[in-house]
């Protein structure tokens, strides 16, 4: 939910208002605040900044930023690897309703498709790398952090493993232990990028990761 109407929401996505008015009401399942509208509006902003370095089609860009994520699924369902996929196709369903030509259409799936994490789609478009940057950028840093607890609390994780916080002698375990999903997953994510805008943000948030965790150790 937001404070703003649905023509200021729009207003959001800059040059693309008028195809955000369209996709909006398509975009946000409702119920998890870690994929919400304030996500789409980060992974956007996110997403620009890296193609006014790097080039790219606004308009697919756009499309695929607000679609990729309007199939939910729940981070622990068995269907999770398939998130991404569920949402491409509902997406071209979407586009296709409003008349976008099968190629853009494609463009954009592909895109949405090869964002996520699960999948293991290699993106092969510059839209589809910008996309799966900027949606990863908003996985670590501050925010990154706030999302990991965040959604572990929705799915009853503990904070950490109480006598080997660090994983030292024991196998990780990221759906017992939020701290977990650090050595799992986000710790890993910074060497995976795929544009130079995207690295060089990638590496400052990573930076952000690392001083949280040395803080949270010495504390623990």
């Amino acid at each position: 939910m937001s404070a703003l109407g649905p023509d200021e929401l729009a207003e959001r996505f800059g040059e693309h208002a008028a195809l955000a008015a369209e996709l909006l009401p398509e975009a946000v399942p409702a119920g998890d605040g870690a994929h919400d509208l304030a996500h789409l509006l980060r992974v956007f902003k996110a997403a620009e900044a890296i193609r006014a370095e790097e080039g790219g089609d606004g308009r697919i860009l756009a499309a695929a930023v607000l679609l990729h994520d309007c199939v939910a699924v729940e981070k622990n369902a068995p269907e999770r690897p398939m998130a991404s996929r569920l949402a491409a196709k509902r997406a071209s369903e979407i586009l296709r309703r409003l008349g976008w030509d099968d190629a853009a259409i494609a463009a954009v799936a592909h895109a949405v498709a090869a964002h996520s994490f699960s999948a293991g789609i290699p993106p092969e478009t510059l839209e589809a790398k910008i996309l799966q940057d900027a949606d990863r950028l908003d996985a670590i840093g501050m925010i990154g952090i706030a999302r990991c607890f965040y959604i572990a609390g929705r799915l009853g994780s503990a904070l950490y493993e109480p006598v080997d916080p660090e994983a030292r002698a024991r196998p990780l375990d990221d759906a017992a232990y939020a701290l977990d999903h650090f050595p799992a997953k986000l710790l890993k994510l910074a060497s995976e990028f795929n544009t130079c805008a995207g690295r060089r943000m990638a590496a400052e948030r990573h930076q952000r990761l690392e001083a949280f965790l040395a803080g949270l150790a010495d504390e623990i």
